[in-house]
C-alpha cells in the first residue's frame, strides 16, 4: 500500500521559517566567532596616509583630498606622533585666519592619540571606537610605527560581507522599501 502525501503550506512555511532562523544563527556564529579571532592586520586592510607632523596644513588637505582619507597619521622620526581627521579641519581649522601653506598640523592634530596594535582581534577595534567614539584608530608596530589605521567605515565594511544577502538586497531607495511585506 502507498502512502500519499499531501502538500501543506503551513509545514513547507514552518520548514522555511526553521531553515531561515537556521542560517541567521550560523551567521551569527560565523561573526561572533570571527570577531573574536581575526586580526585587524588581516581582516583589514588600509595602510593610512602617514605623513611628518610638520607637514603644512594645506598639504595635508591635498594629500587626504587626493588619496580620499579622512585622516592623517602624523609621525616624527618614523613613530606616530598624532592624528589629524577630518574633525580636526572642521572643528579647529576652518573659520580661522591661518595660512595654511606656512602652518605645520602638528598643532592642530591630536596628539598622543590611542592607538592599538595591528594584531588587536576586530572585536576590540569595535568595542574601542563606540566606547571612545572614535571614527578613526591607528594601529602601530612594535615600535610605535603606524602600519596602518581602522575607520568606522572598514569596520561596517568587514561586517557587511558577513550578511551579504541582507545587505545586497536591500530596495535601491531606502523609502520606497519593499512592495509587500512579508512576516510581521
Amino acid at each position: 500500500m502507498m502512502a500519499t502525501t499531501q502538500h501543506n503550506p503551513e509545514l513547507a512555511r514552518e520548514d522555511v521559517d526553521s531553515f531561515d532562523h537556521d542560517e541567521e544563527k550560523l551567521e551569527s556564529t560565523e561573526l561572533g566567532s570571527a570577531l573574536l579571532r581575526e586580526t585587524l592586520k588581516n581582516a583589514l586592510s588600509n595602510r593610512g596616509l602617514v605623513l611628518d607632523e610638520q607637514t603644512t596644513l594645506a598639504q595635508a588637505l591635498r594629500e587626504m583630498r587626493e588619496h580620499r582619507q579622512g585622516c592623517i597619521l602624523a609621525t616624527r622620526d618614523g613613530k606616530l606622533t598624532g592624528i589629524f581627521t577630518e574633525r580636526d579641519v572642521l572643528m579647529k581649522v576652518v573659520g580661522t585666519n591661518i595660512d595654511l601653506e606656512r602652518t605645520p598640523i602638528r598643532p592642530y592634530m591630536t596628539r598622543d592619540p590611542v592607538r592599538l596594535p595591528e594584531d588587536a582581534i576586530v572585536a576590540y577595534a569595535l568595542n574601542k571606537m563606540c566606547v571612545e567614539g572614535f571614527r578613526h584608530v591607528p594601529l602601530t608596530d612594535e615600535q610605535g610605527r603606524p602600519v596602518g589605521v581602522v575607520s568606522m567605515r572598514d569596520i561596517i565594511e568587514y561586517l557587511s560581507g558577513f550578511f551579504p544577502q541582507d545587505v545586497l538586497n536591500l530596495p535601491p531607495e531606502p523609502s520606497s522599501g519593499f512592495r509587500h511585506r512579508e512576516g510581521a
